[in-house]
This record gives C-alpha cells, sequence and structure tokens, in this order.
C-alpha cells in the first residue's frame, strides 16, 4: 500500500504551538493534504499522552487510530470536505522529540532526537526513566540534561523496536551536526550506540543532495518531516512508502533503505529554510559560504560572529562533491505548500479569502493536496483553475523556481513568478 507519512511534529503541549494541534484537527489537517501516518508528537508529556490513550485506539500493529466517538463522519473540515470513516482514516504513530542539553568533549551539546515507539506500554516505561532525569510536564518537547547516547541507551534498552534519529541533523543550535553545538560524526555523538542509528531527519533548511555529500548522510536513511507547530504545517516535508500499514514495515523500510518500499521524501527547497545561509538577522546580513569566508565568519556590520549555516557546515563535513548521489539511495521530491502556490499566482497572501477559496475549490475537486501537487495532470488543472495557478503548480513540480535563502532563524523565499508575469500567463490562457 503507498502511503504518506509525516512523524515529527508537536502538540498543544509543546512552546510556540497552536491550541489546535489535538487529534481532531490534526486528523482533519491530514486528510486536506493526503497523509495516511502522523506522528503524535510529544508522547512524553503526560497530559498529552492521557489525551492519546483516551481518544485513539488500535489499528493495525504498532498503529493507532481515532475512537469511532471522537471520530464524528459529520463533522466539517476547514476545506469543507467530511471526514470519513473509510480506509482514508488517518493512522497514529507515537513519536516524541527530546531536547538534550548537555557537557561533551569540553563543549555545551544541544541535539533533539525524535523517538518512534510502537505500543503505549513501551511509551509509559520511556517516560518513566526520563521523568526521574527530568521534568515532563514542562513542555511537549522536554529539555533534559541528558546525553544523546545515554538517550539511546535507554529507549533501546526498553524496547529494540524503538527508532532513535536525530532530528533536522544540520540546524546550527539543536541539529547533530549543527555548527553551534553539534558533533562532526555520528560516532563522536553515540559512539557504540551508532549502529543503532539508522537515520536522519533533513530538517527544512537542507534536503538530501547536500546532506548525501557529508560521510554519514551516505550511509543511513535520510527521513523528511513537518516538524509542524500547527496544522497547516503538516506536510510541509514528508515520506512516501509502500509497505503494509504498520510499525515495523514502516521501520524496516526505513532501516534498509529498500527504494522498493521507501519510495522518496517530500522536501522543502532548502533554500527556504531559517538556517539555509550564514547571517546576522539583527543586521539583515545574509552570506554565502564563500562570502562568509572572506570576512573570517564575523559580520560586516557589527562586528560579531555570524550563525553558520547549513550549507556552510555541508561544506566543513563534506567528502563528496556538489550532485553527488550514493549508490543506495532514496529519491526526493522538493514542493511549495499549494497555498503558497495559489497566494503568488494571485499576487496575494496566504490566509486571504480568495487564497483560500481557491484552496478549497482545488481539494474539493481532486482530493487532497499532494495527489494536487505530485500527480494531477496539466491538462487537468488547467481546466480546474486559473492558468497562473496550474502553471505555479507545474513550475514547482519541475524545479523551476527562483530562490532567496533564508539565514539566522529568517525564512528564505521561494518565487515561482517574475514581477508581473501571472498577468502575463493568464493573458496567454485568454488568446488560446
Amino acid at each position: 500500500m503507498q502511503f504518506i507519512a509525516d512523524f515529527h511534529l508537536h502538540s498543544k503541549y509543546s512552546r510556540a504551538t497552536s491550541p489546535q494541534m489535538d487529534l481532531g484537527h490534526l486528523a482533519q489537517a491530514a486528510q486536506i493534504k493526503g497523509i495516511k501516518v502522523l506522528g503524535t508528537g510529544d508522547f512524553t508529556h503526560p497530559e498529552w499522552l492521557k489525551n492519546l490513550k483516551e481518544k485513539l485506539e488500535p489499528a493495525e500493529p504498532g498503529l493507532y487510530k481515532l475512537k469511532s466517538q471522537v471520530l464524528n463522519p459529520k463533522s466539517q473540515t476547514s476545506s469543507g470536505s467530511q471526514i470519513s470513516n473509510s480506509e482514508n482514516e488517518i493512522r497514529f504513530i507515537l513519536t516524541a522529540e527530546i531536547n538534550c542539553i548537555y557537557s561533551k568533549k569540553n563543549r555545551v551539546r544541544k541535539i533533539h532526537i525524535v523517538v518512534f515507539t510502537p505500543s503505549f506500554e513501551i511509551a509509559e516505561k520511556i517516560n518513566a526513566h526520563l521523568g526521574w532525569i527530568g521534568n515532563l510536564k514542562a513542555d511537549g518537547r522536554p529539555i533534559l540534561g541528558l546525553d544523546a547516547k545515554e538517550l539511546a541507551k535507554i529507549v533501546l534498552g526498553i524496547s529494540e523496536d524503538c527508532l532513535v534519529v536525530p532530528a533536522h541533523c544540520l540546524t546550527p543550535w539543536f541539529g547533530i551536526f549543527g555548527s553551534k553545538s553539534g558533533f562532526d560524526s555520528i560516532e563522536e555523538c553515540f559512539g557504540d550506540y551508532s549502529k543503532y542509528i539508522f537515520a536522519l531527519e533533513t530538517g527544512l533548511s537542507a534536503d538530501p543532495l547536500m546532506i548525501w555529500r557529508i560521510p554519514d548522510g551516505q550511509k543511513v536513511a535520510l527521513i523528511s518531516n513537518s516538524d509542524a507547530h500547527s496544522p497547516q504545517k503538516i506536510g510541509r516535508e514528508a515520506n512516501v512508502f509502500d509497505t503494509e500499514l504498520d510499525y515495523s514495515a514502516i521501520a524496516e523500510a526505513i532501516k534498509s533503505k529498500n527504494p522498493q518500499k521507501f519510495l522518496y521524501t517530500i522536501e522543502f527547497f532548502p533554500q527556504e529554510g531559517k538556517y539555509h545561509f550564514d547571517g546576522h538577522r539583527n543586521c539583515q546580513v545574509s552570506l554565502s559560504p564563500a562570502e562568509s569566508k572572506k570576512y573570517n565568519n564575523i559580520c560586516p556590520v557589527c562586528g560579531k560572529l555570524l550563525t553558520i549555516g547549513v550549507l556552510n557546515r555541508v561544506e566543513e563535513l563534506a567528502d563528496r562533491p556538489e550532485g553527488f548521489k550514493p549508490d543506495s539511495y532514496i529519491p526526493f521530491k522538493s514542493l511549495v505548500p499549494l497555498e503558497e502556490i495559489i497566494a503568488e499566482a494571485l499576487e496575494m497572501t496566504t490566509g486571504t479569502k480568495e487564497v483560500d477559496k481557491e484552496y478549497k475549490n482545488l481539494i474539493e475537486k481532486f482530493g487532497n493536496e499532494f495527489k494536487i501537487l505530485i500527480e494531477v495532470p496539466f491538462s487537468e488543472l488547467e481546466t480546474a483553475t486559473l492558468a497562473e495557478i496550474a502553471e505555479g503548480i507545474i513550475r514547482v513540480r519541475e524545479g523551476k523556481v527562483q530562490t532567496e535563502p533564508g539565514y539566522d532563524g529568517v525564512f528564505g523565499k521561494i518565487r515561482i513568478f517574475s514581477k508581473g508575469e501571472q498577468k502575463f500567463v493568464s493573458k496567454q490562457k485568454t488568446l488560446f
């Protein structure tokens, strides 16, 4: 069975998240996006775990679904379509992100780790151990004074079926390879537990083509997830599988890097991520790695150290040239969310009434967002929507975009059309 999965996100119990990050809104958003398997996020938080246990019931092995009394077939999603109790029902997989902050080799390390677990029983055992170390009630993503290796030891000691995945592996402050607090290799971080690290998460500011240049990026699978803090953001990165719908099959597809089972990942254009280039946000300075080198990594405006971004860190760790692909790899597609494509085509901003109306129109006609972005032929798109929107979807699909890289916490910009070009596209359709 082919399906899309987004494993890493947060509940309403994490800091800076939407109050709508609850199971009902997540299930609605997943159906609109075309996601079949969704991470619960935050199973370490006592209130969220209690909520999960009350509202979920076992489905296939290691996966859960909303209980029928929670999932109302007549309830309306934000797109106007109905949530059904059919085979399209969303599956949940128990996941959590943990923030390990500790000192190792005379440096403070801040490493985010995503943990997958196949059952509530195992999740509760993990929580019991971690609860002795730190306060799990304080945040959905708990901050623990715990070595990442020790976290792996605890989790895998409870169950070898768990997965331990370094999150957004190259982001400066919280990635395993981050410039501010990371390591140069998986082994340096996890020691003799490195052999149990089967995957890295790419993060929004990097894509597989960048990470394959790093030695460890060639050895393990690369997964991509949204790290969403609101329902609208789920699926901005995701994974596409063709396996049985159960936890073990998904985990094995990741571990084995089997391209017949793990088909591809869905990525941001990495330039849109907040840490692609180097820079200094306060001074509005954005620099490529070559430019940063010219300034000795010092901000040319204020004289303080630059935040070294993902691209620079890749250059530092790489042992392969740009464009390198390992012999065994999972391919990827770079996409832009449909709402953003519509907004640019209409020369408006996301969240406006006109953009929302056209988004709902397309979802109603074709079923879900990923189907529109990846599968629907141009001929069907151009009969269903405006010419510039259809053209925008195809350009993104073909990678024909212009980029302005993000830096030091500032999101980058992806442009599909040059200034005023939308009107020209629309005029052409009228002429023909």
